[in-house]
């Protein structure tokens, strides 16, 4: 059900609201455009600002227009337990495919602590989970081992791993089997993901290319291996933009480029800079979108 480009998608605001028709447009142009699978309220969704009814909002506009035509992931996860099992019931009832759940942040928990906050989550609602752990913003990293114990779950079913490190699909292979979902997310190294066990990316730069990432993922799958390095090359310089400055002021404002959203985001992140601007435009017309 989970493989491909799956994007971690925006969520468009007009005057500080979340703009629902631009948002469902949004989603609408992404399956036309061949993504393979959607996540909203996850970091790039600006989860941190949302407030629960936006949160819950947003899954259940994404669900909408979805119509189980692709899958979607709803991002469910917090640093308190109680907090992420009150999101993944409402992913439920509103009909996503399956939750996306963060490593606890701030408070540091150890990884017997990950496990508990876990399997606390799978205990309390029955909704595929995918793990999601990324540790620069995190500062926890769930180690291979805690994930093969939370593997052994029935709805612990991946991990979308923002590591960065290239070792570890293979390592998570070895440990949770050939069954178990991995997704990269980090879009630069997406492609070496997959050359070392991964099965797609939950990515950033599909808000502004999602054709683009979708045709590099199929390519793969097709074993068209010089095919999808091709079009990497070519999404390179953007996959590097859309990180230039706080994410997501840049795909918001690529997708302003496009028609699709404005580029306003919540504070404590600002919009992007005319430096900002002037790199993710270059990058844009360099993958031949503008």
């Amino acid at each position: 059900m989970l493989k491909g480009s799956l994007v971690a998608l925006i969520t468009p605001f007009k005057d500080g609201r979340v703009d629902e028709k631009a948002f469902q447009d949004f989603v609408e142009w992404q399956i036309a455009e061949g993504t393979h699978g959607l996540v909203p309220c996850g970091t790039t969704g600006e989860s941190p600002t949302l407030t629960h009814d936006e949160h819950n909002r947003v899954v259940e506009l994404c669900v909408e227009v979805a119509r189980g035509r692709v899958p979607v992931v709803a991002g469910a996860g917090s640093n308190s337990t109680q907090e992420a099992i009150s999101l993944a019931k409402h992913a439920k009832a509103a009909g996503a495919d399956a939750t996306l759940v963060v490593t606890p942040y701030y408070n540091k928990p150890s990884q017997e602590g990950m496990y508990r906050h876990y399997k606390a989550i799978h205990d309390a609602v029955d909704i595929p989970m995918i793990i999601y752990n990324i540790p620069g913003r995190s500062i926890v990293d769930m180690t291979v081992e805690t994930m093969a114990r939370l593997a052994e779950l029935p709805n612990v079913v991946g991990v979308k791993d923002a590591t960065n490190d290239l070792a570890r699909p293979t390592r998570t292979k070895i440990a949770c089997g050939p069954d178990f979902v991995q997704l990269s997310g980090e879009d630069g190294t997406s492609l070496g993901y997959l050359a070392q066990g991964g099965i797609g990316c939950i990515s950033v730069t599909a808000n502004v290319a999602p054709k683009l990432c979708s045709m590099m993922h199929e390519a793969w799958m097709q074993n068209a291996v010089q095919t999808a390095q091709s079009i990497n090359e070519k999404l390179m310089p953007l996959h590097e933009a859309m990180f230039c400055e706080p994410s997501p002021a840049p795909a918001k404002y690529g997708a302003s480029l496009l028609g699709k959203a404005s580029p306003e985001v919540r504070l404590p992140l600002v919009s992007a800079t005319p430096a900002a601007q002037d790199r993710i435009r270059n990058a844009m017309a360099h993958a031949g979108l503008v």
